[in-house]
């Protein structure tokens, strides 16, 4: 857990960071090296000073992430509240960093009169996230807007793509090779300020009243199958409530799965598969996990 600060570096390294408190489940193990970088000038610097076959974990806000209880073996790079800046491009487009939340996304767009984004408040993660994963809630998807993306590679060049350099499909997003996302420009549509406020707060309040709020998630564990609800299909095998350890199947939306206080990165993982296996058995239908599962499950030396 000891800090270092390069003097040609202006961001803040760690050694063995523990994980769990920047994962919304509240689990994993630590990181070999946690890197807080300043801006993206000084991210592009970090990467080129590591080797070239150093692992890399990128963590915005720790949703939709699974870390083992052995941690990460590598470096993890955290943008959250560090890439974090949104600028007017002109009228209709808007560019946002990596390490911006969604749910900032959302009210600053609404802010400038854009509309189209306002799903991403339903969204618990960074917008780096949004774009890797093509987050969507509510109807809406992130890379409907995305008109121009900025990535990084590992030696620290930074790329300008098109949306047709990627492939993009519910919820999987394949990049460039060796590519990371440092920030996107989504073009909007203008609206009306008052309107799509509310249309927020009240996609907030559904969200609220469907979802176990407060408690620790990653949010959605499992894509929702074509022309299905994997909550649904959960809820249909008996599942709501099922406990292994002190993980558990939320009794409020079957989809999450929750950390009662005590559940370690096994615990839930464990979890995860007994409803895979369950769904399978009564259903036939084999949920695929939206949740990334990373790291080792021992204890590293």
């Amino acid at each position: 857990m000891a800090v270092q600060n390069s003097p040609s570096l202006r961001g803040e390294l760690r050694f063995n960071e523990p994980l769990a408190r920047y994962t919304t489940w509240r689990v994993g193990g630590p990181a070999r090296q946690f890197y807080q970088p300043a801006d993206s000038d000084d991210l592009a610097q970090f990467l080129c000073s590591l080797p070239k076959d150093e692992p890399l974990l990128w963590l915005g806000l720790g949703s939709n992430l699974l870390i083992r209880d052995g941690g990460f073996a590598g470096t993890v790079i955290a943008t959250q509240g560090k890439l974090d800046e949104i600028s007017v491009i002109s009228e209709t487009t808007v560019r946002i960093e990596a390490g911006v939340t969604c749910a900032r996304v959302a009210r600053f767009a609404a802010r400038q009169g854009l509309c189209g984004v306002e799903f991403l408040t339903g969204i618990p993660g960074t917008f780096g996230g949004a774009l890797a994963m093509n987050a969507g809630a509510f109807g809406g998807e992130t890379w409907s807007h995305v008109v121009a993306v900025e990535t990084v590679d590992r030696s620290g060049r930074v790329h300008s793509r098109l949306p047709e350099d990627f492939s993009v499909s519910y919820r999987h997003v394949e990049r460039p090779a060796g590519e990371w996302f440092l920030a996107a420009t989504l073009s909007l549509e203008i609206g009306d300020v008052t309107t799509s406020q509310q249309q927020i707060r009240t996609l907030l309040e559904r969200r609220n009243s469907s979802q176990p709020i407060g408690q620790p998630s990653c949010g959605s564990v499992f894509r929702n199958p074509k022309g299905d609800f994997a909550a649904r299909l959960i809820e249909a095998s008996g599942l709501k409530g099922l406990t292994l350890g002190g993980a558990q199947v939320s009794e409020k939306h079957a989809n999450f799965i929750i950390n009662t206080g005590t559940a370690t990165a096994a615990d839930i993982e464990q979890l995860i598969d007994v409803v895979r296996q369950r769904v399978k058995e009564s259903s036939g239908v084999d949920l695929m996990t939206e949740v990334h599962v990373v790291g080792d499950s021992e204890e590293m030396q």
